[in-house]
């Protein structure tokens, strides 16, 4: 029963709510800025990997800015990028990655926006630590009792999507892949995940900083080459997997069945999902990371949160649907023909896919590496996410309560997530979306001030 309350909720918030607001920010942002993620690519290149370390600057509060984006990073590259682009194609079809790059596209002028009004919005606590994000520009944008209840409602969202259910979600991808690989049973993995977790939960976040800018560029650069060596074996296919990609965006019946209308919105809705829960741009969560950022302006800030979201979506999430589609989706592949085998699902086409090079053994043992990695990095970010909006809620006393429920939802993850799991952080991510974006909408002047300063 509650089942399919929420998975009807989720069917209309994806297929026109999210579209709705994702792209319409997008556009009004693209449009408004002249088209910000083009103009200032190349300078967002430059902030991001001019001032790549493994080791960065210490600051009495807050991050460095590559510390910020790594935390960014480690939110953004999860299990989206692997379980969230599987689901996608198994449901919509190559055609949706597609749409995920249009998402993505406009996305990078969102995350801009959110990031610069992160920073400008951002306060100093009591205690000298620097905390910032949607509930903080949400009640400047919006004054009395709305505003507080669009902030409360925003703050209360990303707690159970993120802090609780979207890290269940992700613990429970890493206990399941392991398990797959390794024959590791899934509550021991939880265990050790809790040890290591608490360890850096109860720490302050220059503790959390300093492990994202180590995780982040190596488990890209783990991923990027086994993924390369997959697309060079087949190498012959990867003009076929494009053309799959764009002929499916616009004939996704011909691939998934039902009426075009159908199949279409299908894929669509799939691509503004999971590309919301992918590169999260728009959803409100990374601008909590780049308000701790230690800049000169709001603007250098804003240009490498776009790159964060060309990394999580036009490399990683991007190689990996190349990967799936010039295995298994091209003529000689076990989905060439659209029917899905019942051994196959969201949680193992990854495997599957990179097993067919690497042998059905090592595949599985590099998906669930690599995985571990990124959902790790995605559960210490979320969980710095939501802590900042408890003690935004309840003051800084409440975060270990906060931080011990989250520890138990991380255990519960790896014995089992079952599909309401999944459909309520899908729906608390989707609600995310609503009080960011009308806020986002509301402060388009404080956001192009900004942009006047950058002066290109």
């Amino acid at each position: 029963m509650l089942l399919s309350i929420v998975q009807t909720i989720n069917s209309y918030l994806s297929d026109y709510v999210l579209i709705i607001l994702l792209i319409g920010v997008g556009l009004w942002y693209s449009v408004k800025t002249g088209f910000v993620q083009v103009r200032y690519f190349k300078e967002g290149m430059g902030k991001t990997f001019g001032q790549l370390s493994l080791s960065g600057k210490k600051h009495d509060a807050g991050m460095t800015s590559f510390q910020a984006l790594a935390t960014a990073i480690a939110a953004q590259v999860g299990t989206g990028n692997i379980v969230g682009a599987s689901g996608a194609i198994l449901t919509g079809g190559p055609g949706a990655i597609f749409w995920m790059w249009i998402i993505a596209f406009f996305g990078m002028a969102t995350i801009y926006a959110e990031a610069v009004l992160a920073q400008v919005t951002r306060v100093r606590l009591e205690d000298g630590d620097i905390h910032g994000g949607p509930v903080y520009y949400i009640t400047t944008a919006f004054k009395g009792s709305f505003g507080k209840f669009l902030a409360h409602f925003f703050a209360v969202a990303i707690i159970l999507a993120l802090g609780f259910f979207g890290c269940m979600v992700q613990s429970n991808s890493i206990g399941s892949t392991i398990q797959n690989a390794f024959g590791i049973p899934s509550w021991i993995v939880g265990i050790a995940l809790v040890i290591i977790c608490a360890a850096i939960f109860l720490g302050d976040v220059r503790r959390l900083a300093s492990v994202t800018e180590k995780i982040v560029p190596i488990m890209a650069c783990i991923f990027l080459v086994g993924g390369i060596f997959i697309l060079i074996v087949r190498i012959k296919y990867i003009p076929e997997t494009f053309g799959m990609i764009f002929k499916y965006a616009f004939q996704p019946n011909a691939i998934i069945g039902g009426s075009f209308g159908y199949a279409l919105k299908t894929a669509l809705s799939q691509g503004a999902k999971r590309g919301l829960f992918s590169n999260e741009a728009g959803m409100g969560s990374t601008p909590h990371a780049h308000a701790l950022a230690h800049v000169e302006k709001a603007h250098d800030q804003g240009v490498v949160a776009m790159i964060g979201v060309f990394i999580d979506t036009f490399v990683v999430l991007t190689l990996n649907a190349l990967v799936i589609i010039s295995t298994l989706y091209t003529h000689d592949g076990i989905l060439a023909s659209g029917v899905i085998p019942e051994t196959i699902g969201k949680a193992n086409l990854a495997q599957t896919a990179f097993g067919t090079v690497m042998g059905e053994k090592f595949g599985a043992i590099f998906v669930a590496v690599c995985l571990f990695f990124f959902a790790f990095s995605t559960i210490l970010s979320w969980n710095l996410f939501g802590k900042i909006n408890v003690i935004w809620l309840f003051g800084k006393k409440s975060s270990l309560i906060y931080s011990v429920i989250a520890l138990v939802f991380i255990f519960l993850g790896t014995l089992a997530a079952n599909d309401l799991v999944w459909e309520l952080s899908d729906m608390f991510n989707q609600l995310m979306v609503i009080p960011n974006a009308l806020a986002l909408f509301a402060l388009t002047a404080m956001v192009l001030v900004e942009v006047k300063k950058a002066g290109k």
